[in-house]
């Protein structure tokens, strides 16, 4: 396969084989045809209603647990007591968890004052435009979390003054006749195609079929079981399938939206249409769905590495840091690392890439479980046959790859033009006359040269602020990079698991023009008219983060995560902590 093949863009990805038979065309209508029955029942459900439904979920969620960690490690390939099973803890039922108890707070407050309360006042920036603080939700999100804050900014037509108009609206509104989307879900992170239900149901009114995805289809009786109250309400259905029955879904007319996980592709094909028929029709703007559809369709991740005076475990905790958020879920992540942006004059850059070289070697060697890993790889070696690997190769094995020293006056380089899908990142290195140049130059790069506006990282030493115009820099970088999340110091992934925060898009695609998609998720505040959002948190953190590839404990972890928030007690929080520290 070559760049040509793969495009700019999401990586083609082949349809991997059926665990489960795919749904007959009369199970799918009988499906939509009870969703379409109790439609406007979900929107006339009271608060206390809607309450009683999520704290039954918070419960069933929790009882799964073990069942569904236990089915991805087979899937994967993941023994168990693994830093990989931890993994799976805290993609799959911790977070899904987390988002159903920070749900139940803010239907409790609309219930008492009509709206979310946010845990911070909200405030503007010097232009007026409105972050509304989301991060940490609570104390214990503090003492778990110590440092990090996050916060969402919303558009700037949004002032403070009618900040109040974009927040839990759909609980302002009127109760319609009923909405039935389809969710076509992701095959690679657990958590992915109910958290997008739960965003659907309870952030948008509308009932949900959710088509798994073939790569995990194995999950769906899991999450049948997890949300057993929703569907036996006739509120939730899941359906099974690829291709075909996904293109007779998105194409039935009871199914009136569509959210997407996945690829720009499989956006293109499903709105315009596949091979000529559908580039004509995409280059007349006669889309063949016309329903409203959003969608998260995949990044060319970059992180900016601003240059500073680091200490050796301080290049070594951030080369970690990377190489964790390339390697987790195997290199199957939109959030992967997969351009790290250095600055040539600085005199720690080759140190900084021998560690991370050293934290791939390290690594443990993953089953590539994606379809079509091994080609893609060979893809970007082929492009670069001086690419490092580090790793096994042969049948079933694809090598953690690193790429270093890239051209990036060749913008059209398959690094910066093709999300790998799979273990490959590379780096490159910029100019620039001092660091605020390099700067301004890394934002550039990042916003011109990376294909997508999914998510992003800056890195930058907390001596390096001090010096007021490389803070401001900083800041201004924060606000000109156009991606949907924005972390500072660590993998821009924390917005996806924070779930307070929103998981999505820059805002500003169009249908011809997809991209990373359009609209969020998440959000469990329930904001509109939402354009990023921001974490930052410290240089290093100790103990060390439960994601980092080297953690010993990330199962302990989550099985402990997932009892926390199905009820949470501070009585908790010391068995959490001392497992966080064997670590």
């Amino acid at each position: 396969m070559t760049q040509t093949a793969l495009q700019q863009g999401s990586a083609a990805i082949p349809e991997a084989e059926h665990s489960i038979p795919p749904t007959q065309q009369s199970a799918i209508d009988e499906s939509l045809a009870v969703l379409r029955d109790h439609a406007k029942e979900w929107t006339e459900l009271t608060i206390p209603e809607r309450l009683s439904i999520l704290e039954k979920l918070r419960v069933t969620c929790a009882d799964v647990a073990e069942r569904w960690v236990a089915a991805a490690c087979r899937a994967k390939g993941i023994e168990r007591g693994s830093h990989a099973e931890g993994e799976e803890w805290l993609g799959g039922p911790v977070t899904l968890i987390r988002n159903v108890a920070l749900l139940i707070r803010s239907l409790e407050d609309i219930h008492m004052h009509g709206r979310p309360q946010l845990p911070k006042a909200v405030r503007a920036r010097p232009n007026g435009q409105v972050i509304a603080p989301v991060f940490p939700t609570d104390k214990y999100d503090a003492l778990l979390f110590q440092g990090f804050e996050g916060e969402v900014w919303l558009e700037e037509d949004v002032s403070l003054g009618t900040f109040a108009d974009h927040i839990g609206t759909f609980y302002t509104k009127p109760a319609g006749d009923g909405v039935v989307s389809l969710v076509l879900g992701a095959g690679n992170v657990a958590s992915i195609g109910p958290m997008d239900a739960l965003y659907k149901l309870f952030a948008e009114g509308e009932v949900v079929i959710l088509k798994m995805n073939p790569v995990n289809e194995y999950l769906g009786p899991i999450i049948e079981d997890a949300f057993a109250e929703l569907v036996r309400r006739g509120f939730f259905r899941i359906v099974y399938g690829g291709a075909v029955e996904g293109d007779y879904i998105c194409n039935h007319e009871l199914v009136e939206t569509i959210h997407i996980t996945g690829s720009d592709k499989t956006h293109d094909a499903i709105v315009w249409g596949l091979g000529e028929e559908g580039a004509k029709r995409k280059e007349r703007g006669e889309p063949r769905n016309d329903r409203h559809i959003t969608s998260e369709l995949g990044n060319v991740t970059p992180i900016i590495v601003t240059p500073g005076v680091w200490s050796e475990k301080e290049i070594e905790f951030q080369a970690k840091n990377v190489v964790s958020s390339l390697t987790n879920n195997a290199g199957f992540n939109c959030n992967a690392t997969r351009v790290v942006i250095t600055h040539a004059a600085w005199p720690q850059r080759r140190a900084f890439l021998s560690a991370i070289e050293r934290a791939f070697a390290q690594a443990t060697a993953r089953k590539p479980y994606y379809p079509g890993a091994a080609q893609r790889q060979a893809a970007f070696l082929e492009a670069h046959p001086d690419a490092k690997e580090f790793g096994p190769r042969g049948e079933g094995r694809v090598p953690w790859t690193f790429i270093s020293d890239v051209d990036n006056r060749n913008t059209d380089d398959i690094c910066f033009t093709t999300e790998a899908w799979c273990g490959v990142t590379s780096e490159t290195a910029l100019g620039g006359t001092d660091t605020v140049d390099y700067i301004q130059r890394a934002v550039e790069f990042a916003n011109e040269s990376c294909w997508g506006t999914l998510s992003c990282s800056i890195l930058v030493h907390p001596d390096s602020m001090k010096d007021p115009r490389i803070a401001q820099a900083v800041d201004t970088a924060i606000a000109d990079l156009r991606y949907g999340s924005v972390v500072v110091n660590h993998w821009s992934a924390l917005s996806y698991g924070f779930v307070s925060t929103t998981w999505g898009a820059y805002p500003g695609h169009t249908l011809e023009d997809i991209r990373s998609g359009i609209g969020v998720v998440h959000n469990t505040y329930l904001l509109d008219k939402v354009q990023k959002s921001v974490i930052r948190g410290p240089f290093t953190v100790s103990p060390k983060p439960p994601w980092f590839f080297d953690h010993k404990t990330g199962h302990e972890i989550g099985r402990k995560l997932v009892q926390f928030y199905a009820d949470t007690s501070w009585t908790k929080i010391p068995s959490l902590l001392f497992s966080a520290i064997r670590g």
